[in-house]
């Protein structure tokens, strides 16, 4: 499965440390981040992380190339809500599950090693050239 990590400014550390928590199930599958989370990321779990732009992940978002994203939102900012609204809309126009908190990507991370997620193959089979 191919995941796509986001952070608001005053997410990052939160984003870093679910990472951390989950790296055993999150090492088993391709993850993508934006430029200065996935590098926070990679550089405390060891993870290899591909690294984009935050508007790239958008347009892989529309093209369905991922298959889970985690977007740590930050609520206070309410400039940054457009972010969200934006990304939000992209999955839910393609069926990725989301999440835009810590409490509902434990529990897609748990039921992605649980195996279900596994739908998104099945519906969802291609080639996502920028994981080879």
């Amino acid at each position: 499965m191919n995941i796509a990590l986001m952070a608001h400014d005053n997410k990052k550390d939160l984003m870093v440390q679910f990472c951390t928590a989950y790296a055993g199930i999150l090492s088993k599958h391709t993850i993508c981040a934006t430029n200065i989370t996935g590098k926070m990321v990679a550089e405390a779990t060891g993870l290899p992380i591909h690294l984009f732009l935050a508007r790239v992940h958008g347009a892989r978002i529309a093209y369905n190339e991922f298959d889970l994203v985690l977007f740590f939102n930050d609520p206070g900012n309410e400039s940054m809500a457009g972010d969200v609204a934006y990304i939000s809309r992209l999955c839910d126009q393609n069926n990725i599950p989301f999440a835009s908190n810590v409490a509902t990507a434990e529990m897609l991370v748990l039921g992605l090693s649980r195996g279900d997620l596994d739908w998104r193959d099945i519906v969802n089979p291609k080639t996502k050239p920028f994981m080879a």
